[in-house]
């Protein structure tokens, strides 16, 4: 990137390497350094939380009003009724609006950790597009909105292709999301002067849609950025883990979870997590990264107390550090490690250890814990587990117990009192 930007935004996004692609460098980087530009990102209601696979973007809104901007978190109430085709294999189940409302409630509190909502001329803004969706005239759409788009273009962008190449098929109802989306753009901007929408480089096609249908029909100048898709350093997508998606709620993923998560980052990715997901300053960023050898570990757990804090507060990162040095230094059990609370009624016959580890956490299905047993994986208070069979009750269990899969997961048993 040999762009040199003026604006305090694009300079970070460009440093810290959030930025992939943009429709307009220099036009872009002019229009934040003449006064506040509103900008959003789009977030389809599918779950009650975001996971980690979010967080880039989120942290990409966070800088945006940092830097004197304007956020705009848009919520896909209505766009979630149709589902995102881009780069999927096969088609969402679709949700009704109860649903879908829940979802969009449990996701405002993920947004409030990172942006500001107030009234001032940089507070953000969530918005749901069910608000302009909802009531279209579907005749009237087809010839003001749909009129604008070339099925041909529509076909030949990557997310459209990759799923025709393989021959799965792409709904109509699908097909359909891409002008959707577009039209968000168009409508925050007459709305709300929008005038930049961001998202993951797999949505830079719907991006280019919007601001081209914009221009078409009420002549404005906008703007379009891009984020990497990342991966880890060993390939695997951002946020999924062997247990599951890392979500930013703390009722899906405990903070203690959620630290050890960026506490267990491989060595490689260290750095460049550190630009993209904590507001440490750069050079401290490349000589964290830099460390080698055991040092290297400190560095994480500066990763992981940075991030954690961002989402949960202070507090809670010091807890998780203090139970992860607990279990990891100490071999004790620690304070926040996530807890099963069991029934009497639950164990009056006994349980077996296998369904504790799946209830637990430590394994998706009995066969898999099942099997971290017979390779030797599952610990029971820090002692090798090797009977699958093994039943507990309620006097095995008058003491809270700790079950271990591997050396880095962990959970705590008891009984409620």
């Amino acid at each position: 990137m040999t762009y040199h930007p003026k604006s305090d935004f694009m300079r970070i996004m460009i440093d810290r390497g959030f930025l992939a692609d943009c429709t307009d460098y220099q036009g872009l980087d002019e229009a934040l350094s003449e006064g506040v530009v509103p900008a959003y990102i789009g977030f389809d209601a599918t779950a009650r939380s975001l996971h980690v696979g979010s967080l880039i973007q989120i942290m990409m809104l966070r800088w945006l009003q940092r830097t004197g901007h304007k956020p705009i978190t848009l919520m896909g109430g209505g766009t979630t009724k149709v589902g995102d085709p881009s780069f999927r294999a096969d088609e969402r189940p679709l949700l009704d609006d109860a649903a879908i409302q829940a979802n969009i409630d449990g996701i405002r509190q993920v947004f409030a950790a990172y942006v500001t909502y107030d009234e001032s001329p940089t507070g953000a803004l969530m918005l749901n597009n069910a608000e302009w969706l909802d009531d279209l005239k579907y005749i009237a759409f087809l010839r003001d909105i749909g009129r604008h788009f070339s099925v041909n273009r529509m076909l030949s962008f990557e997310s459209v292709k990759s799923r025709l190449d393989r021959e799965q098929s792409l709904s109509f109802l699908e097909f359909n999301y891409m002008i959707l989306q577009a039209y968000d753009f168009l409508e925050l901007n007459r709305r709300y002067g929008c005038r930049l929408q961001m998202g993951g480089s797999d949505q830079w096609g719907n991006i280019v849609n919007g601001i081209d249908l914009t221009r078409r029909v009420l002549d404005h100048e906008i703007y379009g950025l891009t984020s990497p898709l990342l991966t880890t350093a060993d390939g695997a997508k951002m946020g999924k883990t062997a247990s599951g998606a890392i979500w930013l709620s703390a009722e899906m993923c405990s903070p203690y979870e959620f630290w050890q998560f960026w506490r267990n980052t491989m060595d490689a990715d260290v750095g460049r997590f550190l630009r993209l997901y904590t507001e440490l300053p750069l050079d401290e960023c490349v000589r964290l990264g830099a460390l080698a050898g055991s040092e290297i570990n400190e560095a994480k757990i500066t990763l992981a107390n940075e991030v954690t804090t961002l989402l949960h507060g202070r507090a809670a990162a010091q807890a998780a550090e203090a139970t992860a040095r607990e279990v990891f230094e100490k071999g004790g059990v620690g304070d926040d490690l996530p807890t099963l609370e069991l029934g009497r009624a639950e164990v009056a016959d006994g349980i077996s250890v296998v369904q504790l580890i799946v209830r637990a956490g430590l394994a998706k299905s009995g066969k898999e814990a099942k099997r971290l047993i017979a390779e030797n994986g599952a610990r029971l208070d820090d002692a090798p587990l090797t009977d699958a069979g093994l039943m507990l009750d309620a006097g095995a269990l008058a003491a809270p117990i700790k079950l271990s899969a591997g050396r880095k997961r962990h959970a705590l048993v008891k009984l409620a009192d």
